[in-house]
């Protein structure tokens, strides 16, 4: 076995590694010497490297090269080699043992080489962070990486470890003594044997290589060649031959010695040949031997197989020759049968003709156009290249051609006469066989866009009946001329025939969408069919059937259909058509929308529908409510065209109608002289209808023979005493809530209105009693408690139907117009407000009756509040042109003015008032005369809370007054004579309560007057 060396101090030339025999060499040149006798070839003038394993050069294995690159090569790989290529062998052969497969058996050689984690000599991470290190050595980027990268740490031995010296292996030693020196001895005489041998050789090499280096190159060269002139010339000189011609001793001699030359030439090759001869004579006799034995085997061999070609011969005259026969014989008859079953199929092919012409005179479409697939199918495989049908195939694409014509036509022509039945004709599809053999004939073609022609044919049919149906109505009105356009005509209609002129359109789009909606239906089966998804529908359905076929039933055919129907089209435009049909209902839909809307638009272009009444408005929107909601169970979607536009006419109605109410209360409001009306049984009725559905609608007119209207309204069995504007406001917003259920698209609109309306009567109704508008307006003298009572009661009302209107427009709203409900509390808030301002004034014209009977005192009030009044009513003159906000502003300023007069007032009266005899006093006298007064103004007219709390209040400042005055007076609570004095008259006082009814209770407790000393 070959060693190669990886010691680093010797060099690769003192040795060859793979000769059996080691030779030292003393000089590099004595080893290139060495590497071109034994390992090289020469190849004509090439030099080929085999010094390497299995005589391949590592370097340059294959390639030849010429003397000077063979030398240069040698120096270069072989002799002047580092030692890092020792080195790179071992790694090479490390490598090699760790890419051993892992399967493979364990070796000691090469599992000792492997390389593992332990091999390591320098982690470059761990070079980089050594937290030892103080700080970076200024070498660290310019050393050259390896194993002396890194200093080596001392590593001290282990004390556990045994150390090893001589005298452990001398045991060892002795016992392999005598074997080792046997060993040397073998091993000595062994290498004086191959010795002795590779002299011999070599001596031997060297004299062959000496006489073969006295034959020129140019024998030697693969391309040698004497039809070459140069070869020719180099190997004859010319001039040897042209002297040859001369008879001269000296041309004679040379040729001579050319040929003696040329023959030592061929002795030396015969020789060399000899050798090599002799020197493989063995192998060489051993080819002739077998070669002689294998012309033996093939004379043997070739007479076997004649002896075989003969018993073939037998067997296939004897066995086969008639077997074969009655295959050829049956081959011709199966022939024969294929050439009739053709001739039979070219006959029937030629009936293909005259058999469609039979089928379309039947409108069996679908049927003739599979014979035309079915005869091109057949033309294209079975009968191709038939000379006689050559001209077939084109005429049964014409005829295709011709029919899918004819099907566009009938299917036109059918749909024409379907839509554009008499209006009466309640019958929503009359030929529907002939529809079904047209639409298989369509499905077949695969004309997917049929459904775009039915639409146009339906849209032209709707325009035809809706100018139909207008001429009609409008010849019905006699009293029409005839010389303006159709719409000037029609514009001439009263409400009454119009409305009745918009149900008939409605009706008949109706029909003309339920004869489409029919047509889909029949349409969608045909297409289920078609696709394989719809079960065929035939005359008598067995059980067995139905249960085994898992396809849908079909909704629409009432016909029969052939039940070997063939799949015509793919899923894929199954769900197209069925797409198809929902857009063409929607569109249908749409466009009998459009033409209504359009007759709506002509009828009110010149304000027809803002002039309607609502009740009329009401119905001409639920008319076309129904219609919608009728479009939209047919179609399966709702049309906004025209809901739109009788939106955007309801909008312009809703402005009419709230304008109307608006001057109509302001009318109202200004013309009210504020007492107490009585109650029409109409609107009597009204609240109790309210009551008892609670929902604030108008009720039924009633027969009102023999009742009489009451003297005040009854809400829940309380009474309110009421003027006629808060009936007339009740009977609009009832009226308002009404529009809003019958049309809810404006219940936006209406509850904005309505809020405004509300806003309007609180802020009219303060300027006219509270302002004293009324004075001027309709002539008043004062703003008596009574006006200001009934007004309060007023607001009352307005206020306990609040929340129900609120409840009745939360439930109409849509959710985006939900936060108008905010307002309702605002309004709420100011009615409320207004109430406590009227309450106030109550108690403000019961503190100035104090003064009443004081002649002075009484013309300064009389003066004051003639003052406050013409104030009040310039103010009011000027709020009506300003905002809500403004007025209420004015409204706090005025009662903080009346504030301070009755202070005043108050203040003068009690001034004047003596602790003297006799009791009770006339002061206190009038002051009670006065509060039964007022309690009898208004005991009929406001609720009871609503009375004690006025009472209260004026209870209250008389009591803080007479305290002050009593103080003034120094007139304390000690038992003497002007303490009896006063006392009596607190006892009068107190009593006049008991009179009042209601107030029994409230003035027991006087002591309070006095002050706490």
């Amino acid at each position: 076995m070959s060693k190669i060396s990886v010691n680093n101090h010797i060099p690769n030339w003192t040795t060859c590694n793979f000769c059996t025999v080691k030779v030292g060499f003393k000089a590099p040149r004595e080893f290139c010497r060495h590497l071109r006798d034994f390992h090289c070839t020469r190849e004509g003038g090439s030099y080929i490297c085999r010094y390497g394993k299995n005589n391949v050069c590592p370097s340059l294995p294959l390639d030849g090269v010429s003397d000077l690159d063979y030398e240069e090569h040698i120096m270069r790989d072989h002799v002047n080699q580092n030692s890092d290529s020792n080195m790179s062998a071992l790694q090479q052969l490390h490598s090699n043992a760790q890419r051993a497969p892992p399967n493979s058996e364990p070796s000691v050689v090469e599992d000792q080489h492997k390389w593992t984690v332990f091999n390591s000599k320098v982690n470059l991470p761990a070079a980089l962070n050594d937290p030892r290190l103080l700080k970076r050595e200024t070498d660290f980027f310019t050393k050259t990486w390896g194993v002396d990268f890194y200093e080596k740490p001392y590593l001290p031995m282990s004390p556990h470890v045994q150390e090893i010296n001589w005298s452990h292996f001398e045991s060892y030693v002795r016992q392999t003594s005598g074997r080792y020196k046997k060993h040397n001895k073998q091993l000595q005489s062994l290498s004086e044997k191959n010795e002795s041998q590779l002299t011999k050789t070599v001596r031997q090499a060297e004299k062959n290589r000496t006489e073969l280096e006295q034959i020129p190159k140019l024998f030697l060269m693969p391309n040698f060649n004497l039809e070459n002139p140069d070869t020719f010339s180099a190997v004859f000189p010319w001039t040897q031959v042209e002297e040859s011609k001369i008879d001269q001793p000296g041309a004679r001699h040379s040729s001579k010695l050319l040929q003696e030359k040329l023959s030592h030439y061929l002795d030396i090759v015969e020789v060399q040949i000899a050798q090599q001869i002799s020197r493989r004579s063995e192998a060489f006799f051993h080819a002739m031997a077998s070669h002689d034995v294998l012309q033996e085997k093939m004379k043997a061999t070739c007479a076997r197989i004649k002896y075989l070609r003969d018993k073939m011969h037998q067997m296939d005259a004897m066995m086969a020759r008639g077997s074969l026969k009655v295959v050829k014989m049956t081959q011709s008859r199966s022939n024969y049968v294929k050439l009739h079953n053709k001739l039979k199929l070219m006959s029937t092919v030629h009936q293909t003709q005259p058999t469609i012409q039979t089928l379309l005179s039947t409108n069996e479409f679908m049927g003739a156009l599979d014979l035309i697939s079915t005869t091109q199918e057949v033309l294209s495989q079975e009968l191709a290249g038939v000379h006689c049908l050559r001209h077939l195939s084109s005429q049964l694409a014409e005829m295709k051609k011709l029919i899918e014509i004819m099907i566009n036509e009938e299917f036109l022509k059918l749909v024409t006469s379907e839509l554009n039945r008499p209006i009466t004709d309640l019958v929503t599809l009359v030929d529907e066989e002939k529809l079904v053999a047209i639409l298989f004939g369509i499905l077949r073609l695969k004309k997917l866009d049929f459904l775009n022609d039915y639409q146009e044919e339906t849209f032209r049919s709707m325009k035809a009946v809706v100018k139909q149906t207008v001429i009609e109505a409008i010849c019905a009105a006699e009293t029409i001329e005839s010389d303006s356009s159709l719409a000037d005509q029609m514009r001439l209609l009263n409400y009454s025939q119009w409305i009745e002129l918009m149900e008939t359109i409605f009706n008949n789009m109706l029909i003309i969408l339920q004869r489409a909606k029919a047509f889909s239906g029949i349409v969608s089966d045909v297409v289920g069919i078609a696709a394989g998804k719809t079960k065929v529908p035939t005359p008598i359905n067995s059980p067995t059937q139905d249960m085994a076929n898992p396809l849908e039933e079909p909704k629409h055919l009432n016909v029969s259909v052939s039940e070997d129907v063939d799949v015509m089209i793919t899923m894929e435009d199954h769900g197209k058509v069925m797409s198809d049909l929902r857009q063409l209902l929607f569109f249908l839909s749409d466009h009998a929308n459009d033409r209504c809307m359009k007759v709506v638009q002509a009828q009110g272009k010149e304000g027809f529908l803002e002039r309607l009444s609502p009740t009329e408005f009401v119905s001409l929107s639920h008319l076309v409510e129904k219609f919608n909601s009728d479009c939209e169970e047919l179609c399966g979607r709702k049309s906004m065209s025209l809901r739109g536009c009788l939106l955007s006419h309801a909008t312009r109605f809703i402005n009419r109608f709230h304008e109307e109410r608006k001057t109509k209360l302001s009318c109202i409001l200004d013309n009210e002289r504020w007492k107490q009306a009585d109650v029409p049984i109409e609107f009597q009725d009204l609240v109790q209808h309210i009551s008892n559905s609670g929902q604030l609608t108008l009720p039924d007119r009633k027969s009102e023979k023999d009742r009489k209207p009451g003297e005040c309204l009854m809400v829940d069995g309380e009474q309110f005493a009421v003027v006629g504007t808060v009936l007339m406001l009740l009977k609009m917003v009832v009226e308002y809530c009404q529009c809003a259920e019958d049309i809810p698209s404006v219940t936006p609109d209406l509850l904005s209105r309505l809020i405004e309306l509300l806003n309007m009567f609180n802020s009219r109704t303060c300027q006219l009693v509270l302002g004293a508008g009324a004075l001027e307006l309709v002539g008043l003298k004062t703003i008596s408690t009574k006006n200001l009572a009934l007004a309060s009661r007023c607001l009352q009302l307005v206020v306990f139907y609040m929340p129900k209107i609120r409840a009745h427009f939360e439930c109409k709203l849509p959710n985006k117009s939900a936060t108008m409900l905010k307002h309702f509390d605002a309004i709420v808030k100011d009615y409320k407000g207004h109430v406590e301002e009227i309450s106030n004034k109550l108690v403000t014209i019961m503190e100035s009756m104090v003064d009443t009977q004081i002649s002075r005192v009484s013309t300064h009030q009389y003066l004051v509040d003639t003052q406050i009044s013409r104030v009040s009513t310039h103010q009011y003159l000027v709020d009506t042109q300003i905002s809500r906000v403004s007025t209420h502003q004015y409204l706090v300023d005025t009662q903080i003015s009346r504030v301070s007069t009755h202070q005043y007032l108050v203040d003068t009266q009690i001034s004047r008032w003596e602790v003297k005899a006799p009791m009770p006093s006339s002061c206190f006298r009038a002051i009670c005369k006065q509060m039964a007064k007022l309690h009898e103004a208004i005991i009929d007219i406001l609720p009871q809370d609503q009375i004690k709390s006025i009472f209260f209040r004026i209870n209250q400042t008389f009591k803080n007054v007479l305290r002050q005055k009593l103080t003034h007076l120094n007139v304390i609570n000690n038992g003497g004579p002007q303490h009896g004095l006063v006392t009596s008259d607190l006892t009068f006082y107190a009593g006049s309560f008991k009179t009042l009814r209601g107030l029994e209770e409230l003035a027991q407790d006087v002591k309070d007057v006095w002050d706490k000393r």
